[in-house]
């Protein structure tokens, strides 16, 4: 359940580079560990050969499940898909650990924390883009596509790194750079009128079955899923041993909740399990319940500070309360089909073990300021109603005793469910397979178990002839919930590759243009007959009627491409204007284009439900990356539209310019 690291990448042959180099300089270690770099090399080499074979075996699969039309076979291969994902993964996590064994030290802390619970990254195959893209450009945009090679190899340079990215911000970047990159390329290449013909291939992070479409939305999902996984990542991976690592894990699982919300409400039909609307809401649910977990970690280590202080330790038992609720939530989510067909089962084990440790915990630190209030009458003002109401009591639930010896057999009686709780919580804890491997997860609990017994032991007394009263349950509150946070995808600045197609208002598959010229032209006593608007690409506002602009094929509604041989679709109006002024009396090559009807898409029909929709085709727009064109394309005719919007400048009223009538 941590990064997947891909050896048949290019990076990993870097990694093992790095690992020996790393591993031939020892600290500290004495002569019987001269050996070690040779051994974790022999033992990555292990890894490879078994990672190859199951890589093998599920391209075996996959063949087969999309061959068969067998509802058995397909659901028997599915099961085999699952297995092998599933073995790949812990073959990676391995590796994983490995390689960074030698240069990685665990924090102190973190043996006495409960692991969290990261999502894998979704895979993907190598993708040709070369060959569409070219093939559009030539046809559609009517340049070179082959003189775009550059510009094409480093959208794949960096579509490839974006397969293993690092578990840190610099690999969040990485993938919000190619997000960017994709809002670019949907803008300018995919359209209902035409799109480059692309199949996009991924694999689902939870079950490893193969899906694929012909939408970019599939590609964009598919990264922004990544994006939260790779956030689930940095937040396990924190040390909460310290309130600076549970601050940064909560707010890691925020923004994992966020991309998940993000890429729920706005994508639907997705063709794998793991994008699915009910999946995605349950690893929303679950990230928020582990952004609380590190929100109560936090309150645990400054509240540690005074460990005698009642209101902390009622607080303290409500936020634990809190924590419960969540993953009980959880859990009950993790259990209901459809979620429960495609998760590990593990991760509702582990959803369940934690909902009753931390219900334990709860009852723990309530038993505990009872224990310490007892001789502090009056120290809690404003906290009396910490446990929920029942159908015995008032509707405010009841009040905390005041009377010692009545503390004293509450708290009792609240250790006794804390210590319930926590067996529970190791019964549980045995019951899965995969978590009976998890030690830290079973010291966690035995460690919480003891000291209820401890503290058990101290308030039984050899006089005491009845139970005391069934303890409450608390009421779940927290003074710190977590906020959904979207991800950060517009601090990543990034620059439109193919900018030099041209402005995006213009030069995209949603219009259809044809290249008028070169045609020379010579300022007369009248100027040049056309008046100019807007920038980049430059507008032919007017054309005087009779003018030998006019006659030259120019129409209002054009757009200058070049002057003189030079390209000027990025121009300013200024720019335009002072090389045209620059010329004199001499004559002036101008090519433009115009644009033509947009055909009708070629699909008016319904949807296919089985394709991904992106925020476009939903009804939501996604804001463009930087220097993107904000404004859609304009009825250059509607002149008063035109104003309205504001977006271009007003035209040139300067009689002395030469681009004026």
């Amino acid at each position: 359940m941590i990064l997947e690291e891909r050896p048949d990448d290019p990076g990993a042959s870097e990694d093992s580079d790095r690992l020996q180099e790393d591993s031939s300089n020892p600290k500290g270690y004495d002569s019987l560990m001269q050996n070690q770099p040779g051994q974790l090399q022999s033992h990555r080499a292990r890894l490879h050969q078994q990672i190859s074979k199951e890589l093998r075996m599920r391209t075996g699969a996959e063949n087969l499940y999309r061959a068969t039309s067998n509802t058995w076979v397909r659901e028997t291969v599915a099961l085999e898909l699952s297995y092998v994902n599933s073995n790949l993964q812990l073959l990676k996590e391995e590796l994983a650990e490995l390689g960074s064994s030698a240069d990685v030290e665990q924090p102190e802390g973190e043996s006495v924390t409960i692991p969290m619970i990261p999502l894998g990254l979704k895979e993907t195959k190598e993708l040709d883009w070369a060959t569409p893209l070219k093939e559009l450009i030539s046809e559609h945009f009517g340049e070179d596509g082959t003189s775009y090679e550059t510009e094409i190899q480093e959208l794949e340079d960096l579509r490839q790194a974006t397969r293993t990215p690092s578990r840190d911000e610099v690999g969040l970047d990485l993938l919000a750079a190619y997000y960017s990159q994709l809002c670019f390329l949907d803008a300018r290449f995919f359209s209902p009128a035409r799109s480059p013909r692309l199949l996009f291939h991924w694999y689902d992070s939870l079950t490893g079955v193969p899906a694929q479409q012909r939408t970019l939305a599939f590609e964009k999902g598919s990264i922004l899923f990544n994006i939260g996984a790779l956030h689930t990542q940095i937040g396990a991976r924190q040390d909460c041993s310290c309130t600076e690592g549970t601050s940064h894990g909560a707010e890691a699982f925020q923004r994992a909740a966020g991309a998940f919300r993000l890429l729920r409400e706005n994508f639907s039909h997705a063709p794998s399990p793991d994008m699915s609307t009910a999946a995605l809401s349950m690893l929303e649910q679950l990230m928020v319940a582990q952004a609380q977990e590190c929100i109560f970690k936090g309150l645990l280590l400054r509240a540690s500070d005074t460990p005698d202080s009642c209101p902390a330790q009622l607080q303290l038992a409500q936020e634990a309360a809190q924590v419960a609720a969540e993953y009980g939530l959880v859990h009950r989510v993790m259990a209901q089909p459809p979620v429960r067909d495609h998760l590990p089962a593990s991760w509702t084990n582990l959803a369940h073990v934690k909902a009753e440790h931390f219900s334990a915990l709860a009852h723990y630190h309530t038993a505990m300021a009872l224990c310490e209030g007892s001789s502090h009458k009056g120290e809690l003002p404003g906290q009396e109603h910490v446990f929920q109401p029942s159908a015995t009591c008032e509707p405010q639930g009841p009040t905390l005793p005041q009377h010692p010896e009545e503390c004293r057999k509450l708290a009792k009686a609240h250790l006794k469910r804390a210590i319930l709780g926590q067996e529970e919580a190791l019964r549980l804890h045995t019951l899965c397979r995969v978590l009976r491997k998890v030690d830290l997860l079973q010291v966690v609990v035995t460690q919480a178990l003891r000291r209820s017994l401890a503290k058990y032991s101290e308030l039984e007394r050899e006089d005491d002839f009845f139970e005391a009263v069934e303890a409450p349950d608390i009421q779940p509150k927290t003074h710190q919930a977590p906020e959904v946070k979207m991800p950060s995808l517009s601090q990543v600045k990034v620059t439109d590759l193919f900018h030099r197609l041209g402005p995006l208002s213009v030069f995209s598959t949603k219009n259809r243009w044809q290249l008028v010229g070169p045609v020379r032209m010579t300022r007369g006593e009248g100027g040049s007959g056309f008046t100019l608007r807007g920038d980049s690409p430059v507008l032919i506002a007017g054309v005087v009627p009779g003018s030998q602009a006019e006659s030259a094929g120019l129409k209002e509604g054009d757009y200058i491409v070049s002057v003189n041989g030079c390209p000027c679709k990025w121009w300013k109006h200024v720019e335009v204007v002072a090389q045209l002024r620059g010329v004199g009396e001499d004559s002036v090559s101008l090519q433009v284009v115009s644009l033509l009807p947009s055909p009708e898409p070629r699909n008016t029909g319904p949807r296919r439900p089985a394709l991904l929709w992106s925020q476009r085709e939903c009804g939501f727009e996604t804001p463009m990356p930087a220097r993107a064109r904000p404004w859609p394309i304009l009825a250059w005719s509607r002149k008063n539209k035109q104003s309205k919007t504001g977006s271009q400048p007003d035209p040139c009223t300067n009689r002395n310019c030469v681009t004026c009538p």
